[in-house]
């Protein structure tokens, strides 16, 4: 996947909020409901890169001490 489109869909998800809160704040009682599923997915993405980075990082920093005791 080239750097473009990797840029572009970085903003899927806080779009995907931008929508729902817009649509939760003009639209009538009655259709607000279905905005709700589009910006609870886009907070469960944004979360989900997060808590992905994170343990990312501390299997890499365990693999360096790992490294680090075995010399």
């Amino acid at each position: 996947m080239n750097i473009n489109k990797r840029f572009i869909l970085s903003f899927v998800a806080p779009f995907m909020i931008l929508i729902s809160a817009v649509g939760l704040i003009f639209r009538d009682y009655s259709r607000k409901v279905f905005y709700l599923p589009i910006g609870v997915t886009g907070v469960v993405i944004i979360l989900e890169r997060g808590i992905s980075r994170q343990l990312d990082r501390k299997n890499i920093l365990k693999k360096i001490k790992s490294y680090k005791k075995a010399k």
